[in-house]
């Protein structure tokens, strides 16, 4: 019991002094999130990515982003009552073999295999038609669990080797698709990685969720969505802290350093 008394102390203190934090990462009032969508402003205060694992809520974050299969609605519902955000990750452009619905996809969308992701393939995001029915139920999933916005991963597959012709246009046609769609339930959406069309895609996307920026000097290319008042939400996996956190700050970027497995441990935020 001492034990457990002394953690619940520290993550009282812990949650006490990210108050501030959680203010300006758009924590507030989920009565108020349930009926206007979720605009997030630049900021530097930390946010929280975890997509395996029980999710971890004693992590001092105004924003966290889980995976929109693996959680419940108890676990959105448990961090709105902290005043927190959450992030629905979904992919879109990709197909993977260990989701539910993964026979609802037809072959003929599916593609090579993603680098480095052995249960995963590229999708031929030209067939919107085909694509629509089993991405438009991710969707509605997302808005019945009560999540506050759509972080649609893989939307720049025109840049990699998907075995399929893919344009820029074609991606950018697919993009907007999506953002039109999460717009109507009512939610967010982030616009994920995709550096070359940051700039054309501003207008439709709430905020960017990137990777590595600082590491492949891309993070420039983000700088439209500070300037047009989104947050951008930023992760590092390999290079320190003391690397980028100076810049991050420079550049209003919420930055944290995380592991590939996307775990709830380890996460250090700019500080």
């Amino acid at each position: 019991m001492k034990a457990g008394r002394k953690l619940t102390l520290v993550f009282l203190l812990l949650m006490a002094l990210a108050l501030p934090a959680l203010a300006a990462c758009g924590g507030g009032d989920s009565k108020a999130a349930a009926s206007d969508p979720w605009h997030p402003a630049p900021t530097a205060a930390p946010w929280q990515w975890q997509l395996q694992g029980p999710i971890d809520t004693s992590v001092p974050a105004g924003v966290y982003e889980i995976d929109g299969f693996f959680v419940s609605p108890r676990v959105v519902r448990q961090l709105h009552s902290q005043g927190r955000k959450a992030i629905c990750y979904l992919d879109v452009g990709s197909w993977e073999n260990y989701r539910p619905d993964k026979d609802q996809f037809p072959k003929s969308v599916i593609g090579k295999r993603y680098q480095g992701f052995p249960s995963e393939r590229w999708m031929d995001i030209r067939k919107i038609s085909v694509l629509a029915p089993p991405l438009k139920k991710r969707f509605d999933m997302c808005k019945r669990k009560g999540f506050d916005a759509v972080e649609p991963d893989n939307i720049n597959g025109y840049t990699n080797p998907t075995g399929f012709p893919l344009t820029a246009s074609d991606q950018l046609r697919f993009n907007h698709w999506v953002a039109r769609q999460v717009h109507s339930r009512g939610m967010s959406v982030a616009l994920k990685n995709d550096p070359e069309q940051a700039k054309q895609l501003v207008g439709d996307f709430d905020f960017a969720v990137v990777e590595q920026c600082f590491q492949y000097h891309e993070c420039g290319r983000f700088s439209p969505f500070i300037k047009a008042g989104k947050a951008v939400f930023e992760a590092e996996y390999e290079i320190s802290p003391s690397k980028y956190c100076k810049r991050a700050k420079a550049l209003q970027f919420s930055s944290i350093r995380k592991s590939y497995p996307l775990t709830a441990k380890p996460w250090k935020p700019c500080t």
